[in-house]
């Protein structure tokens, strides 16, 4: 039992740290996923074919990848660099 309550209890410890990454660059990068999303529906809406709307999906989560990616602390950036980020400009 000793050789399972262990490592069992190691990577409870664990899974905090996991989660710790940059403040704040999760939710820029979902927010990032959010809008892409968002600009595709419209693009959709507007006639957009499939391969369209796919690619602009694609490179929202493209782009939410490298924020979440970057570790970026979110305080640091100012509201403009956040919508930079967001919005891939």
């Amino acid at each position: 039992m000793k050789k399972f309550f262990a490592p069992a209890l190691m990577a409870l410890m664990a899974v905090p740290l996991a989660a710790c990454g940059g403040d704040g660059d999760d939710a820029l990068a979902e927010r990032a996923e959010e809008q892409g999303e968002a600009n595709a529906e419209a693009a959709e809406a507007m006639g957009a074919n499939e391969a369209v709307v796919e690619g602009i999906e694609d490179n929202a989560e493209d782009r939410a990848d490298a924020i979440d990616d970057s570790d970026v602390d979110t305080d640091d950036l100012t509201e403009a660099q956040q919508n930079a980020m967001v919005n891939g400009n």
